[in-house]
């Protein structure tokens, strides 16, 4: 109950500062979804490909996004969206595997936000290691907007780890990554660095995070948030 209060009151107050207009429906539409039971609420899982990890100054690439409805992965309305950079994609293209000319057709990054505010309006978002993306996407709207906006994400990484820590006192390196999260729940080995496939293995991570909590309609939203 305080969770979601606390949660509610930075919605109430990040729409009230918001300047745009997009913005400010983005957060007012967040706030019924908080106190829901996860089986109710929309949520959408997320993944970014980017250039570098700084998001000072380093590009998003890709998004791909996976919505969460009724507890259930919506596979139909899976979308991954290509983005223009200032420059070339460099050495970056070894890990992603995205070349210069791939980003020809790509959505501009005022394309690409407006997008990603469309798609994402009243779903609560779901991300792996979720400070890093959503970083990026408020780096990514305060340049089209001109104002920076503060995204609320459910991380599936920081969830793994609050579990992990109530089961013993250290934790190995490397253990919080998404594909060994992903074992510890018997969930199948996806190939990583592609925003689409990543956004689908945190969206099947979250599924089983919330079945080993208790069920997707007794573990509300507001007890997964940071």
């Amino acid at each position: 109950m305080l969770a979601g209060i606390k949660v509610r009151s930075q919605l109430c107050w990040r729409a009230l500062m918001a300047k745009d207009a997009g913005l400010k429906a983005y957060q007012q539409a967040l706030m019924p979804v908080i106190d829901k039971p996860f089986a109710e609420a929309e949520l959408l899982a997320i993944d970014l490909e980017m250039t570098g990890l700084n998001a000072s100054f380093d590009q998003i690439l890709s998004i791909g996004v996976v919505p969460i409805r009724q507890g259930q992965l919506i596979l139909s309305e899976a979308q991954h969206k290509l983005v223009q950079i200032e420059g070339s994609v460099g050495q970056s293209a070894t890990i992603h595997g995205i070349l210069d000319t791939h980003l020809d057709a790509a959505l501009t990054p005022e394309q690409a936000m407006a997008w990603f505010l469309s798609v994402s309006e009243g779903m609560v978002l779901v991300a792996h290691h979720a400070p890093l993306d959503l970083a990026f996407l408020q780096s990514g709207l305060q340049a089209c907007l001109g104002e920076k906006p503060r995204l609320l994400a459910i991380d599936t990484l920081l969830l793994e780890k609050q579990r992990l820590l109530r089961q013993q006192e250290h934790l190995q390196e490397g253990c919080l990554r998404l594909g060994r999260s992903r074992a510890r729940y018997g969930l199948p080995v996806y190939a990583a660095h592609n925003a689409l496939i990543d956004a689908l293995a945190c969206g099947e991570l979250l599924l089983a995070q919330v079945a080993a909590m208790g069920g997707a309609t007794k573990v509300k939203i507001a007890e997964l948030l940071p």
